[in-house]
């Protein structure tokens, strides 16, 4: 348990839940180096095979908590010139949008469960996850607009990836909700379900059924997916060439092989931890 977050990690699945339902899980100044400490530890030990992101009470979050503006050395940062101060600015940027990539970086898949409102800084974290769900009631909003400022922490970049560009623009541009079922209607989350329960339910099943594959191949489509979507066809199939010359597991297809024809489980080897120090 940490300020913001509770962690629990079975079978594989890390379960990440936003616990402040009485501040509508909004992200205050902790948040932002809790969320890539608990998601860089479960990657770089190999503690889990999925990551699953949900949250609690009447709304997933109310996006970035207004502290984050107001306290330390954020918008009221002091010293220098003008100019230095906005170069300051600018790396405070940047490591507000690093809390968020490690969610797009981590080696294994990210699946955010989302119900009620999914605003400002929610967007750009639902954004980086691999896949999402949500209920019934809920929304997105790209609220930064109504308080008279850009979004910066990776809306743009992601969501034009995600959903056609003309959506992205009317919720840029006019801060309105965008409900659920339009959500499903224009890919931004694949499916919608009418409670939390029921939506929770589906996306363990799914995070089990995702953890009981060769942790191998899962990390290594999660890459090509997401290199593709930064690169050109050609790019991509180069790469996936290369990757399968280093990284294709004959062992690994032999015991999905074997554990389909002996109709069992198959075991696959866990990712190994990641060399923290030289």
């Amino acid at each position: 348990m940490t300020d913001c977050f509770k962690v629990t990690i079975e079978n594989n699945v890390a379960h990440i839940v936003l616990n402040r339902p009485e501040a509508f899980n909004a992200m205050p100044r902790p948040f932002w180096n809790e969320l890539p400490e608990i998601v860089n530890d479960i990657n770089d030990n190999a503690k889990a095979r999925v990551i699953v992101i949900s949250s609690t009470g009447k709304h997933f979050t109310a996006g970035m908590d207004i502290s984050v503006f107001t306290d330390g050395d954020g918008v009221s940062a002091s010293g220098g010139d003008q100019y230095s101060r906005a170069e300051a600015f600018r790396q405070f940027v940047l490591k507000l949008q690093d809390s968020f990539s490690c969610l797009d970086n981590v080696r294994v898949p990210v699946i955010a469960a989302i119900q009620g409102g999914c605003i400002g800084a929610g967007v750009d974290m639902t954004s980086a996850c691999d896949i999402r769900y949500a209920t019934e009631d809920a929304f997105f909003q790209i609220a930064e607009i109504n308080i008279g400022m850009t979004a910066d922490v990776g809306t743009f970049p992601r969501l034009c990836k995600l959903i056609p560009e003309g959506w992205v623009r009317e919720l840029a541009y006019a801060g309105r909700r965008l409900p659920a079922t339009k959500a499903k209607e224009i890919g931004l989350v694949n499916d919608v379900f009418p409670t939390h329960d029921s939506m929770m339910t589906h996306v363990m099943q799914l995070a089990a059924e995702i953890a009981s594959k060769a942790p191998v191949a899962v990390a290594g489509s999660k890459r090509m997916i997401n290199y593709a979507r930064d690169h050109s066809i050609a790019d991509g199939l180069d790469y996936i060439a290369t990757w399968q010359a280093g990284m294709f597991s004959p062992p690994h297809m032999m015991e999905a092989f074997a554990a389909k024809a002996q109709k069992r489980d198959a075991k696959f080897p866990d990712l190994a931890p990641l060399r923290k120090k030289m």
